[in-house]
Order: C-alpha cells, then structure tokens, then sequence
C-alpha cells in the first residue's frame, strides 16, 4: 500500500503524470472512480471528434458532385450509428490507457481518492469499503465538469450538458446552444451539419471570444452561411421546460426575444472538481476557485500537487499533460523547465477548424508593441482551391522591432494540424524573415504560413 506517487484521476494529466513518474522510476498508482482516461478520452475530446468527423463525411457525401462524384440514392445521418461509433472509438482509447498502465507497471486503484493528512489517500469503493494508502507524493489531477448558471439549469433531458449531447437517444430536431467556445461552437457545427435546426447564443460580442477578432467574424461568416442562426452580444435569461419544446427568453441589445427548441444545451465553461477531496481538511490553499500552486504544481502542503482544469491555466487536455509531465520530472529530482502559458494552443475542430497561439492583434497593440501583421487567404492556396476549402486564412502578427511572432491565428480545413509549426516557431524565437525562408512544400495548406509571414513584410507572391 506505500507508493512514491500516488495519481487522483486518470484524464490526460493523471494518466501521463503516471506513466513519466514510471518511467524515471518511480512506484506508481493512479486512483480513479471511472473510466480510465477521463472526461477527454471518454465524454470529451475523442467521442466528440469521431462526431465531427462523421458530420464531415455526411457533407462530402451531400456535395459529392462539386468533385465529380455521382452517388445513386440520398444520403442520410443516422445519428445512432453516429452516437455508436463515437463510444467505441472512445471504449478503445480507455482500453489504450489500460494497456499502458499495465506496460509500465502501473496500479490502478478504483474508487474515489481523498487526502488524509500524513501522507495518506483514502480510497472509498462503489459498494462504500474504505483502504488507505501511503504515499510520499500525491499528485491531484480530477478534471472538471459542465458549469451550471442559476438561470439555466440542467435537468439532463431538455437543458443538457456538453456529456448529455454525445449520446442523446435521438436526434433533436431543433437545438439552442448557449456558449460558443470550442465546446459550444463544436456541438453547434456537429447538430446543424447533420439537419438539426441550430441557434448560437453568445454573450461576448463575437463567438469563440478568446480568437483574434478577424477569425471570430470568419467562423460567425461561415457559421451563417451554412444556416446557423448566431446571436451575439446575447443572454439566456429565462427557461420554461414544463412544455414538449423548451421556451427561452434571450435578451439582446434590441430588447427580450422569445425562442424555442428540442433541446437547449448549456456549453457555459467548466467547473472545476474540488469537492470532497479533503483539500481543507490537511490545508490545501485554494485561490479564485483554482488549487494554488507553484511552477512545479506543489500545493501549499508538502507532497501534494496538482495539475490540469483545477489548477489556473488554459483548462485544455495537452495543458494537463504537459503540466503532469513537468510536476512528476521536479519530483524525481530533474530540473524541468517551467511551461509557458503564453505559448499554448488551441483548437476549435469546426468548420472550418480554428487554432491559434499567443497573443491577438488586440493584445499586442494593448500591450505596447509596433506591429507588422501579415494575412493570407485560403482562397488563394491552389491545396485549398484542389481540395474544395477555401475559406479561411492565416494571420501571422509579429513585433515590428525585433521579428518576433507575438501570436498566430488560423481558420480554415486543417489548420489544427498546421499550428504545431507555429507553437514551435515561437517556442525556439524564430522571426518573421526565418519563416520566410524555410522552405514549404507545394502545394500544401501550410504554404499560407510562410506566404502570412511574407505578407507582413511587403514579399508575398500570391495575392
């Protein structure tokens, strides 16, 4: 029962932390209530992306004959079988966990953990037995889950959550998302694309807020014309579930209107899970609704740590892996570089896709720089005009003194494959002139980064 770090929750902070604590050598076991991989192997990232991608098949079926393509007979969405695939790609990437923890001696403890004090988790079981374990090292890393706002309460069948809407029994003819991040934008993009009449509500006055602005009114432009009704600047402020349809009253900037739909789904953020965890009973320092901790994810008590959504920082799942790895390397005594929460990406897997790293145009100007802003359009890369993609662009903005990329944002197919480049670019402090140079190959999406660059310096040849 004694191990050198014992893991509370086994999402893509916990399960990593784990298996790099194994690696350097140290006993380790992961304690978790559920499914093996979390929220993001099983009701988040991966089920949510095998839908994207069927609802992308189904509308390359729809305009088969832009490609020359002749298909006999309709093509339809057969939402169950979509609903299906979705868990089995999910089942089999928690059976991937599975097979790594077992590779690299892992033990895996189920039940829910709580810090004891002393070095101690308590681990109670589904039937309520309680074992107690030790541990020099105890790293929390229990995810979060959908946040509630008083005025839109889920009752889990017509106000649903972000988990409700990937297995939902059937599909709803009419849905109202409220929240547009990458959560709600996704799950907007995935129910209209398969024939379900979709309303965006936003408060912000642009969807997915947290991009640069320019790409926010692209993907609200490509949103609409694919049938999407966008209402930004806009709130939820009354519900009325006691019908067959949910009745909204949403306020806007014109005054209160009253819409209906099957399904409303609430896609507000994350809370993170802090309860019963025993954090105020050994003295666990909590600051703004997040666990304090240091570069190295050391609590205020000595031997705990955490990391991932309950912890400050982006709450996404390669920020909780990265976060793991660094917390288990201090741990076994390695002296690990601290992450650069200004040097993250993130990604919205619609369509068109949106991704992103470092600063908006907005924020570098707020911050004081000079700036060279360089754009190109999608609708002038030949890859894109071939493959039927041409929204979108790439809008690369750099410190006009120094060469420096302050931030990076894509919209357009593909484009979360294509930021890597970018986040590794500014990680190794590479200028404008060096991307200019690296050599892209013809013809690819990725083109448009080296062709943005030239675009802020006057070189660019294709528009």
């Amino acid at each position: 029962m004694n191990y050198d770090v014992i893991v509370i929750g086994s999402g893509p902070g916990g399960y990593v932390a784990a298996i790099r604590a194994s690696q350097l050598g140290l006993k380790v076991a992961v304690v978790e209530r559920s499914e093996l991989g979390g929220i993001c192997l099983n009701w988040g990232c991966i089920p949510t992306k095998s839908l994207l991608k069927s609802a992308s098949v189904f509308e390359y079926l729809q305009h088969a004959q832009d490609y020359g393509v002749t298909i006999d007979g309709e093509a339809k969405a057969d939402f169950a079988a979509m609903v299906k695939r979705s868990r089995g790609v999910a089942e089999g990437m928690s059976g991937g966990i599975q097979y790594l923890f077992k590779k690299n001696k892992i033990d895996v403890i189920k039940g829910t953990g709580k810090l004891l004090g002393n070095k101690k988790v308590e681990v109670t079981t589904e039937s309520g037995e309680k074992q107690e374990y030790q541990s020099d090292h105890i790293i929390l890393a229990t995810g979060a889950r959908s946040r509630q706002l008083p005025n839109l309460p889920q009752d889990g069948e017509k106000v649903i959550g972000y988990r409700k809407a990937l297995v939902l029994d059937k599909q709803p003819e009419s849905m109202i998302v409220v929240g547009s991040g990458a959560i709600g934008s996704e799950f907007a993009y995935f129910y209209n694309a398969i024939g379900t009449k979709v309303t965006l509500v936003e408060y912000m006055p642009n969807i997915v807020p947290v991009e640069d602005e320019e790409v926010s009114k692209q993907l609200a432009r490509s949103f609409k014309k694919a049938g999407i009704k966008v209402m930004t600047g806009a709130e939820v402020t009354k519900v009325d579930t006691s019908g067959d349809k949910v009745k909204t009253v949403i306020k806007t900037k014109k005054g209160e209107e009253e819409h209906e739909a099957d399904i409303v789904l609430s896609a507000v953020g994350i809370t993170p899970n802090l309860e019963n965890l025993g954090l105020e009973d050994v003295g666990v320092e909590i600051e703004n609704g997040r666990v304090k901790v240091d570069e190295f994810y050391q609590t205020s008590v000595k031997g705990v740590y955490a990391i991932g959504d309950i912890v400050p920082g982006q709450a996404l799942a390669h920020v909780a892996s990265a976060e793991g790895i660094i917390c288990v390397e201090k741990i076994a005594g390695h002296h690990p570089e601290g992450l650069d929460y200004g040097n993250i990406p993130g990604c919205t897997y619609t369509v068109p896709e949106v991704a992103s790293v470092g600063m908006t145009e907005k924020a570098a100007k707020d911050a004081g720089y000079e700036l060279k802003v360089g754009k190109f359009p999608f609708s002038a890369s030949g890859k894109a005009s071939a493959a039927g993609h041409k929204d979108g662009f790439v809008k690369l903005i750099f410190d006009a003194k120094y060469g420096e990329l302050l931030g990076a944002h894509l919209i357009g197919a593909n484009v979360t494959e294509m930021i890597a480049e970018l986040v590794t670019a500014r990680k190794l402090e590479t200028t404008g002139h060096e991307i200019i140079k690296a050599v892209h190959p013809h013809p690819t999406m990725s083109e448009a980064v080296m062709e943005a660059a030239a675009a802020a310096y006057d070189e660019v040849i294709h528009i």
